[in-house]
C-alpha cells in the first residue's frame, strides 16, 4: 500500500472540498480547481480531512491501484494548498540584452532572436515581470494550479534553456547551473 496515499489531508479554513461521480472540486479564496479520479479509489470528505483509499475487488491490476492511490492523494493535496495558499515561480534572464516585459497576460521577450517573443498566459496565471538595473530580470508567475504553472515555466524555459559554459539562458530563482570548461589546450 502507498505510504503516501495513507496519509490524511487537512482541510484549512476557507476551503471547501466535494466529491461525487469520481470527480473531486476544491474551492478557496485563490480559485477552484477539479480532478477526475480512477473508481478503483474511493474518497471520504469528513471531520475536516479527506481520506483516499484503496476499492477491494477492483478491476485495475494491483499494482496500478497502489500508483493512483498514491498520485490522487498528492494531486488533491496540491489543490488544497494551491486554492488556499497558491503557488509561485520566479524565472531569471540571464544575458547580455535579455529583457522581458508584459501588458496583462501577454509576456514580450526580447532572448537574441532577430524577433521577439510574444505569449499569451492563460487566464488563470498571474505575471509580474521586474527589472532592476544591475540586476537580471525577473518573471513571477503566480496560480492557484501547479500542473499550469509548471508547464507554462517549462514553455517560457524553453525558448532560450541555459547553456553550460556561460551560463545564458531563463532559468528557476536558484536554479544551480552544472558549468563546463571551454576549450583546453589539446596535448601533443
Amino acid at each position: 500500500m502507498s505510504r503516501i496515499g495513507k496519509l490524511p489531508i487537512a482541510i484549512p479554513s476557507g476551503v471547501t472540498v466535494n466529491y461525487s461521480d469520481n470527480v473531486v472540486t476544491v474551492k478557496g479564496p485563490k480559485g477552484e480547481l477539479t480532478q477526475s479520479i480512477d473508481p478503483s479509489i474511493s474518497v471520504t470528505v469528513e471531520n475536516g480531512q479527506i481520506t483516499f483509499d484503496m476499492v477491494e475487488g477492483a478491476t485495475a491490476e494491483v499494482k496500478q491501484q497502489h500508483a493512483f492511490h498514491g498520485l490522487y492523494r498528492a494531486l488533491v493535496n496540491n489543490m488544497v494548498v494551491g486554492v488556499s495558499e497558491g503557488y509561485k515561480k520566479e524565472l531569471e534572464l540571464v544575458g547580455v540584452g535579455y529583457r522581458a516585459s508584459n501588458q496583462g497576460n501577454i509576456i514580450e521577450l526580447s532572448l537574441g532572436y532577430s524577433h521577439n517573443i510574444f505569449i499569451q498566459l492563460p487566464n488563470e496565471i498571474k505575471v509580474e515581470t521586474k527589472s532592476e538595473r544591475n540586476k537580471n530580470p525577473l518573471i513571477i508567475l503566480e496560480s492557484c494550479d501547479k500542473q499550469l504553472l509548471g508547464v507554462v515555466c517549462a514553455k517560457i524555459r524553453s525558448f532560450r534553456k541555459p547553456e553550460p559554459y556561460k551560463g545564458k539562458g531563463i532559468k528557476f530563482v536558484g536554479e544551480e547551473i552544472r558549468r563546463k570548461s571551454g576549450k583546453s589546450a589539446g596535448a601533443k
